[in-house]
């Protein structure tokens, strides 16, 4: 009976619903970091401590390491919307245990339960968007996944802010935890209007369902358009590179002609979490607290901060597929490198000691007057850097690198590298402001200038290449600098499947007009 559901086929449309997956990410994010100053909050649960926030921030991140994990596998087994159906309903379970939560372990087994949805989500739904999507605009359409995680940053921080300034008592954020249930409904009730992915029909080997998805997607239906049929023709030949494998499961990402792959998709995950940009947004109160703002005046700070993270990425989007993947990941670090540096030398020179700051026994700086500002400012300016580069670049690359046999436990595995040191940081970040203050910006600064070594040598460019191209790029073992311009042309391809059918695609309109006239004489 679903079957006969009627489809969309836009793929902007399909990217809109599809990357609500990516709002329950951000969702969480500051469902956590906007009630973490607050006094509902801190009274309810006794004013955790450094250890203990850190473990409760930490919790959705460890659900979410597990779900990464187990994805790949649920991906493969049920479809790329299957896997996706069984993670809304997830989701709404774990926003029902935290809006219930009677102390700090229920609410922290309500984090995990929504970051095993959120490990499935974040790693599957870029898979699934890039199986959709012609190489043409695969950055601008895989990269929505996180303009939506910063959408629902946003609507969640604005729910927070609103319910904890109008709503006394736990009754505030059980209402705005309530909330994070509608996403996952109109995530699972939307999948069942989509089309599932062609490539993984063609790893089921349902080749006929493969040639009508992309022939809806690219084509209107047209099942003989030569873009339709030079696409299938590419799938057909990883499909047939996917069946002589030997191994597809986990192990087989570390084989001989995989690691560098798996190598490469794991650590632009991982060095995302290190540039700190995430963690950061999870503990943005502090920051500003820090830097003398408190009570209101620190969430209006945070919400034009999440307002520029919106702006910089969606602005970007639309430009994405026009500038390498490399070069945007170097620029970022660089940059990003430098706030860090810049940030914590101004703590380090004009802050001052305290054993608290606005009754919060986890931060023991502060800093005043004009260097607080420019801590504010510069604060301001990473989050837009974060925006114009890593946030989208990272999640649309990790995508990119995976064969077709390895791309959905391989993107799981990506995810789960995210996550894993999501959890980590999120751990680490309220004890290292407690022990080491500013020094917590300086390991982040010299994390963001290592990663620019391992980009420029191993990270090979994938703007504007099909997916089978990227695969010819890595199985050549072309060194990553000179990887622009190399690749199989599928526009050659395509002009190839139409000089078959007897379409002569680079004549000029002279020389077709010739042909005709030609053709009449006969």
């Amino acid at each position: 009976m679903l079957k006969d559901l009627p489809k969309i086929w836009n793929i902007y449309a399909l990217a809109a619903f599809g990357t609500v997956g990516g709002m329950l990410f951000g969702f969480d994010i500051s469902s956590m970091s906007a009630w973490i100053g607050s006094d509902q909050y801190l009274d309810y649960f006794n004013s955790p401590g450094s250890t203990e926030q850190g473990g409760i921030t930490a919790s959705m991140s460890a659900g979410s390491f597990i779900g990464a994990l187990v994805a790949g596998f649920l991906s493969d087994r049920w479809g790329r919307r299957g896997a996706l159906m069984l993670a809304s309903g997830v989701w709404i379970v774990g926003a029902v245990l935290q809006c219930s939560a009677q102390n700090v372990a229920h609410l922290c087994v309500g984090r995990v339960v929504s970051g095993l949805a959120i490990g499935v989500t974040s790693s599957q739904v870029i898979v699934y968007l890039a199986e959709l999507s012609p190489s043409r605009v695969r950055g601008r359409v895989v990269g929505i996944q996180q303009w939506s995680i910063e959408w629902g940053i946003l609507i969640m921080y604005l729910i927070s802010y609103g319910c904890s300034t109008t709503v006394d008592g736990p009754k505030a954020f059980r209402i705005a935890w309530g909330i994070q249930g509608v996403p996952g409904l109109i995530l699972g009730a939307s999948l069942l209007f989509f089309p599932e992915s062609p490539r993984w029909l063609a790893q089921k080997d349902r080749w006929e369902e493969c040639h009508y998805v992309l022939a809806n997607l690219h084509a209107g239906g047209d099942m003989g358009n030569a873009e339709v049929l030079a696409e299938l023709q590419e799938v057909r030949e990883a499909a047939r590179i996917a069946i002589e494998s030997k191994n597809t499961g986990y192990r087989g990402l570390f084989g001989p002609k995989v690691w560098k792959r798996t190598l490469v998709g794991v650590s632009v995950q991982v060095w995302q979490q290190l540039l700190g940009g995430n963690v950061m947004l999870y503990y943005l109160v502090y920051i500003f607290q820090m830097a003398g703002m408190t009570g209101n005046v620190a969430l209006t700070s945070s919400i034009i901060q999440y307002v520029i993270f919106l702006v910089t990425t969606g602005g970007m989007l639309p430009l994405i597929d026009r500038f390498e993947r490399r070069m945007l990941l170097l620029v970022g670090a660089v940059l990003c490198c430098i706030l860090h540096f810049a940030t914590g030398g101004i703590m380090a020179s004009y802050g001052e000691s305290v054993d608290s700051v606005d009754g919060n026994d986890i931060l023991k700086i502060l800093v005043t007057g004009a260097p607080a500002k420019a801590i504010i400012a510069l604060a301001y300016i990473f989050v837009g850097i974060y925006g114009l580069t890593w946030a989208p670049v990272a999640w649309i690359y990790c995508t990119e690198v995976f064969p077709l046999h390895h791309r959905a436990k391989g993107t799981g595995l990506a995810a789960a590298g995210n996550w894993a040191f999501n959890l980590a940081l999120a751990f680490f970040v309220p004890p290292g402001f407690t022990n080491i203050s500013y020094k917590v910006y300086f390991i982040f600064g010299t994390f963001c200038a290592a990663m620019c070594f391992q980009i420029y040598l191993t990270y090979p460019e994938t703007a504007r290449k099909t997916l089978e191209e990227i695969d010819y790029v890595f199985d050549n073992n072309i060194p990553a600098w000179r990887s622009k311009d190399v690749g199989i042309s599928f526009e050659d391809k395509v002009r190839e499947v139409k000089e078959i059918g007897g379409i002569k695609e680079d004549a000029t309109q002279e020389e077709r007009q010739e042909d005709k006239r030609e053709e009449s004489a006969v």
